[in-house]
């Protein structure tokens, strides 16, 4: 599996890059700004990329921004956004231009080697990764069209905007795997999604937790 990584911390570059290229991955470039990671998008095929958001020269959103330019201009490029802050605007837009294959961890929030990586291979794979606070900060402010779904709705609703599957949100409850099937399939219907693939159904779902 090939990396891109986008961090201009050389040490926190460096740690990235041997952890990925000693856990089964292959990191193909490692970016320092934007202008590094466009020609690396553009010359190296690669199943992921792995953000920071605060870059040169303004340390303030390009590398939200460079995902975002990223993924218009190779659709569906998996982003795992991996940084000390959550900035709302773009991470909001980064979620809604598409949000399989998305995910957003907060760096003093990652406890675990084997979490992060499981993060990657998840992102990678088209799934979603939301840190909880990422869920809450996004969420500030924002009005919620949910109010049909009850209260254990909106758990499960909301264990999915992190990334969780059936089984695991049932071990999170402790709920059986039937209840959490039918929670699930309540929340779909009751957001009044289309009955297209569950996988796609999750995404809008999440989506419209977000308020997006």
């Amino acid at each position: 599996m090939r990396v891109i990584i986008l961090e201009d911390n050389p040490i926190l570059a460096e740690g990235l890059s041997l952890l990925l290229d000693n856990s089964g991955f292959r990191v193909a470039a490692v970016a320092t700004d934007a202008d590094e990671f466009a020609k690396a998008i553009d010359e190296h095929p690669v199943d992921i990329a792995v953000v920071d958001v605060r870059l040169p020269p303004t340390f303030t959103d390009e590398g939200l921004r460079a995902a975002i330019e990223a993924r218009r201009v190779r659709p569906g490029l998996p982003v795992l956004v991996f940084s000390q802050y959550v900035e709302e605007v773009y991470a909001a837009e980064l979620l809604a231009a598409g949000s399989e294959g998305v995910g957003y961890l907060l760096k003093d929030r990652v406890s675990r080697v084997d979490e992060f990586l499981e993060a990657v291979r998840r992102v990678a794979g088209g799934g979603t990764v939301l840190d909880p606070e990422v869920v809450s900060q996004l969420m500030v402010k924002r009005s919620s069209p949910l109010d049909r779904l009850t209260p254990r709705e909106r758990e499960v609703l909301a264990l999915m905007a992190e990334g969780l599957g059936n089984a695991a949100i049932g071990e999170k409850l402790v709920i059986s795997d039937g209840a959490v099937h039918k929670h699930v399939g309540n929340v779909f219907l009751k957001l009044d999604l289309p009955p297209t693939d569950s996988g796609h159904r999750r995404v809008l779902a999440v989506l419209a937790y977000l308020g997006l």
